[in-house]
């Protein structure tokens, strides 16, 4: 008994002293730590600095039950649970009740309030016994922070995100994403904090060991203004035609900043949101739109001029074994004809005739405008565009004419873009640009300038050429729907084929990729446009000029009548009809409607909510979407009264 007696206490005095300090960094490591503390997260604003996306505070309010003495304990846990029950709804007793609960459990960690903002958060700081703070209050805090957008939707994806999966895998999207590192994500801080089980830590004291550092501010280059027009006239395409996907980009000519860039994809459910960015990842055969860089190249390269006469026979014709055909027959017409009716069979006949025997020569003169290669955005994730070469698989004798119009090739929207932005800038091919500048507050910390890739990508002379064919595209030829007396446009239509592998399958069930590109106004160009939508429904329609060009022309129209172009219009009085429409019937419903529900299905959703909040009584109104209102959830004509509560939905 006195040996093992004896053996306790040497192994006491072991662990005590001689192996004391092992043991306690052990317990200290384990259950006491720096805790991280993420620093807030810069905020994402437009050129002329609206918020785009930003990073809100959130808080955890939690108690620990058994630090207070029992004096203090018993004096404020009464008050305690008459303020929580304020503060939620629920009754005193139960707080009481849970409190004292967590007391007599020895539980540290109770959880009164979770992912609150900072004005609750300041007032359950004054709160009873928690006002005392950690100690002998029992307070614990934890902050955490959530990404905000206030667009909502609209932009969503091009803004972009920085988030991280529970292996650590993180995905980086649009600006946020590719910025987030360098200038977004800031410097985090450190707080120690003791573990009290369960996963579960508490503050060990009232301040942080190494306080968190914010992230820069970015400044886009993203209007507002625009990036709603565009993203309001792409959605309503997609749902009429009940397409796949789409995609629409507007860039200011002179220094290629993207003033609104809108990708929305389709959901199972048939509704619209930003799935990926299409604009720049997705590449393409881009049919049609293609015809430009084709004609251009043979302007060029001297091999014909626009009055060349081509005969594209009755609408098809056999190249090596393959027929290629027109949606009509053209007979015999001038190249540049060619272009503006946008024959296949035309636009097959110049490269092939003239390439056929040297098809590098062609093949260099994309390579020269840099269309073999990516633009290199600031956006992750841009994809590789696809020009074949003789030697590469899909290179056949066929290659050729395929190009021409569009086919055995792929290219981004953005690329195509970043082409028609050079014609419309008289040669000068200039990068794509997302972002204006970094910030501290109001201190520059990096201003990105316009960055040129190619000072002149033609003549003069092919330049002219070809921009007086895109001016007649939109005046006489497959664009003639969108032209306006009083509003001049430029730009091409584009119709191809895809998922078109197995052709006696495409023909039951026919897909085809609508596009659009161009600039506006058509003389001194302040900004170009493209216009992608995948997969149409064919029984309304697929043609570019049906189903993408519309949205081109909203959309420049709506720029023009909403930003008037003050150094490029010669008159600010020139008026929309449908624009001027929509005014008057606005106008004519605030003069009738004063006390009474008006119709308000069909307005747009900022129009509807002006309307209702500066009627004579005073309702509220709750907006579900963007949008267009789809639903209203008082009936026209019905008698309002003060504080009555009015859903709109919009889509």
């Amino acid at each position: 008994m006195f040996v093992f007696g004896f053996a306790v206490l040497f192994k006491l005095f072991s662990i005590q002293y001689l192996q004391g300090d092992k043991y306690r960094a052990l317990v200290e490591k384990r259950d006491v730590q720096n805790i991280t503390i993420p620093a807030n997260r810069g905020n994402v604003y437009s050129d002329k600095g609206g918020l785009l996306a930003t990073s809100i505070p959130k808080y955890n309010i939690a108690i620990d039950a058994v630090v207070s003495p029992t004096k203090k304990f018993e004096e404020f846990v009464g008050p305690l649970a008459d303020s929580l029950s304020k503060y939620s709804g629920k009754s005193a007793s139960y707080y009481e009740k849970a409190i004292r609960k967590a007391r007599a459990n020895k539980n540290q960690y109770l959880l009164l309030a979770k992912n609150i903002n900072y004005t609750d958060y300041v007032r359950f700081r004054g709160f009873p016994l928690l006002k005392l703070g950690a100690i002998p209050g029992g307070l614990i805090v934890s902050q955490n922070t959530k990404r905000e957008f206030p667009m909502g939707a609209i932009a969503q994806r091009s803004i972009g995100y920085e988030r991280f999966d529970e292996d650590g895998n993180v995905t980086r999207a649009g600006i946020d994403g590719a910025f987030g590192v360098k200038y977004l994500r800031g410097t985090d801080g450190k707080r120690l904090k003791q573990k009290i089980g369960k996963n579960k830590w508490k503050p060990l004291t009232d301040y942080n060991q190494v306080e968190p550092k914010d992230g820069y501010d970015v400044y886009t280059t993203i209007d507002v203004n625009i990036q709603d027009i565009a993203h309001h006239s792409l959605l309503g395409q997609l749902e009429y035609y009940e397409a796949e996907h789409g995609c629409v980009v507007v860039m200011d000519v002179k220094t290629g900043e993207i003033k609104a860039i809108s990708n929305l994809g389709k959901t199972k459910s048939g509704e619209y949101y930003e799935k990926r960015n299409y604009a720049v990842w997705e590449s393409h055969e881009p049919g049609s739109t293609f015809k430009v860089m084709a004609l251009m190249a043979a302007l060029e390269d001297r091999v014909i001029d626009t009055s060349t006469v081509i005969d594209t026979k009755r609408g098809s014709k056999r190249f090596y074994g393959r027929t290629i055909s027109d949606s009509h027959g053209h007979g015999e017409i001038s190249a540049a004809r060619a272009l503006e009716v946008s024959s296949n069979i035309g636009l097959a006949t110049i490269i092939d005739e003239n390439y056929s025997k040297n098809p590098e020569k062609f093949i260099d003169r994309l390579k020269s405008w840099g269309l073999n290669k990516p633009l290199g955005v600031s956006i992750m994730g841009e994809g590789n565009p696809v020009i074949p070469e003789p030697g590469d698989k899909i290179w056949s004798r066929n290659a050729l004419p395929s190009m021409a119009y569009g086919y055995n090739l792929r290219i981004t929207p953005l690329q195509t873009l970043t082409f028609y932005n050079a014609i419309a800038n008289n040669g000068e091919m200039v990068k794509p640009r997302f972002i204006k500048a970094v910030k501290e507050f109001d201190k520059e910390i990096e201003v990105f300038e316009k960055e040129v890739i190619n000072k002149k990508i033609c003549s003069d002379k092919t330049l002219g050429e070809i921009q007086e064919i895109m001016k007649n595209i939109v005046v006489r030829g497959t664009g003639r729907k969108l032209y306006s007396p009083n509003f001049s446009m430029a730009g091409k239509t584009g119709t191809a084929r895809t998922e078109y592998g197995n052709y006696e399958e495409w023909r039951k069930d026919r897909k085809y990729i609508s596009s659009f590109a161009g600039y506006f106004p058509a003389e001194n160009p302040k900004y170009s446009c493209i216009v992608v939508i995948h997969k149409p429904s064919t029984k309304k329609g697929f043609y570019g000029a049906d189903v993408t060009g519309p949205v081109f022309k909203r959309i420049a129209q709506k720029i023009f009548t909403d930003t008037p172009l003050i150094d490029e219009v010669n008159s600010l009085d020139v008026k929309v009809a449908s624009v001027q429409e929509e005014y008057n019937n606005f106008y004519e419903t605030t003069k009738t409607y004063k006390t009474i529900m008006p119709n308000v299905v069909g307005l747009p959703a900022m129009d509807a909510l002006a309307l209702l909040e500066n009627m004579d009584v005073k309702i509220k109104v709750k907006l579900n979407g963007n949008g267009i209102v789809k639903a209203q959830s008082v009936n026209k004509s019905t008698k309002l009264k003060d504080n009555q509560i009015v859903t709109l939905k919009a889509s």
